[in-house]
């Protein structure tokens, strides 16, 4: 299910399957091998306007976890009917304010090779406390890499996107 056509597949069953008061407009739909990530942006929380910060963060902090509440039995409903039917796990966050929260996560082990020089930067993460394990010191360097080179991550996906089109458009090798 890597192609364009079922991706649009896959957001377009979500957004008809999601009661509509749930978020303002459509879902953010995202998906890798093993997981449909489906995060939503909640109406924002009544607070006055010379509300402090402290206080505007609260308020979205009760928003998220109301939303949480209120909607599981439904989420979790829905989450099996696609886990059947497109054979992934289903994720599910919000955004609400400038924070996305995700309440539901896979943690997939992925296997790789270090050299030595490379292991060495684990167990410096590890021994400086960052981390617990060599794994956990390998996921924050991901997320590190991750959150400073968004704009170079969605420029190679947009890239690859534009790859898996042509590649379609192709000839049929296999007749």
């Amino acid at each position: 299910m890597e192609n364009d056509e079922a991706r649009e597949k896959l957001r377009g069953w979500f957004s008809g399957r999601l009661p509509e008061e749930w978020f303002e407009g459509r879902p953010e739909v995202v998906l890798d091998r093993e997981e449909i990530s489906v995060i939503g942006v909640l109406r924002g929380p009544a607070f006055a306007e010379d509300a402090s910060e402290v206080e505007r963060a609260a308020a979205v902090e009760g928003a998220v976890q109301r939303f949480r509440e209120e909607t599981r039995e439904r989420r979790i409903e829905i989450a099996l009917e696609a886990e059947h039917r497109f054979r992934r796990k289903v994720s599910w966050g919000v955004t609400a304010g400038d924070r996305t929260v995700m309440f539901t996560t896979l943690s997939v082990p992925v296997m790789t090779r270090l050299r030595q020089t490379e292991r060495r930067v684990l167990d410096t993460l590890v021994a400086a406390g960052v981390a617990r394990s060599r794994s956990d010191a390998l996921a924050w360097c991901v997320r590190l890499v991750g959150t400073h080179t968004d704009t170079w991550l969605a420029d190679l996906r947009d890239a690859l996107q534009h790859v898996d089109r042509v590649r379609a458009a192709g000839p049929d090798v296999s007749s």
